[in-house]
């Protein structure tokens, strides 16, 4: 186990198997909201499911509507259980906190190298930690 400080952007606690990637996401336009499958074209997760994972990202982009995004994947059951960036942005951040996403960034380790996908993480957003377990 692998046990990492974090800052806290959206409190709650969360575990689930990561979903790493290096790319950005638009929460607008990359991800379907009824079903949570990343859809953008060319993007690495392409015809993955956010669903119930610990989604780790480097940040958002995009539209202020992808905060709303976030929103209906978490009311269609359809959210990621946690989410870890580099840094947040506030469309990411907003969407998180109305969705009680548990959400850090700021690891102290790199999080798009130190987690793998598939790897069994635990997000504390509030206690401001990441372990993979």
């Amino acid at each position: 186990m692998i046990k990492l400080k974090a800052h806290i952007v959206s409190r709650g606690k969360a575990e689930g198997e990561a979903l790493v990637t290096s790319q950005f996401i638009s929460f607008l336009g990359s991800i379907d909201a009824k079903t949570g499958i990343v859809v953008e074209k060319g993007h690495e997760l392409a015809g993955k499911s956010v669903k119930g994972k610990v989604l780790v990202f480097p940040g958002g982009k995009g539209s202020t509507v992808g905060s709303y995004v976030i929103y209906q994947l978490w009311k269609n059951g359809a959210s990621p259980c946690a989410m870890i960036n580099i840094k947040t942005e506030p469309i990411v951040a907003v969407g998180a906190i109305i969705s009680d996403i548990p959400l850090v960034d700021r690891v102290e380790k790199n999080p798009l190298t130190a987690i793998k996908t598939g790897d069994k993480v635990l997000v504390d957003a509030i206690t401001g930690s990441v372990e993979i377990l």
